[in-house]
């Protein structure tokens, strides 16, 4: 049976599948993309050595970083690369859910 309903499952997923796969954050799933600045910028984006907080900071001021360094305006070692991965409405969500946390 189990198998029945993985071969279903795969059959109708495969149209969906073969689509280019398309990644975008919004403002439900903001707190999941938010999560993984936690790699760097430690639990839960409270800061980790010289790496600084993001937990708690001002909406504007995560997006104006995240803007400056996806333009090569602000120097980073990694944060220019991971910035253009970004949309400007993926910016704003994240950095909504980044200033609610404390």
């Amino acid at each position: 049976m189990r198998i029945a309903i993985l071969a279903t499952a795969a059959l109708l997923a495969a149209p969906a599948m073969a689509q280019a796969p398309t990644r975008q954050v919004s403002a439900l799933s903001a707190p999941l993309a938010a999560y993984a600045c936690g790699g760097c910028h430690g639990v839960g984006s409270t800061g980790s050595g010289p790496v600084v907080a993001l937990a708690g900071r001002p909406e504007q001021e995560i997006v104006s970083a995240m803007k400056a360094f996806r333009a090569n305006e602000r120097p980073g070692t990694i944060m220019g690369r991971i910035a253009r991965g970004y949309t400007d409405e993926e910016i704003a969500a994240i950095a909504a859910a980044l200033s609610s946390w404390r």
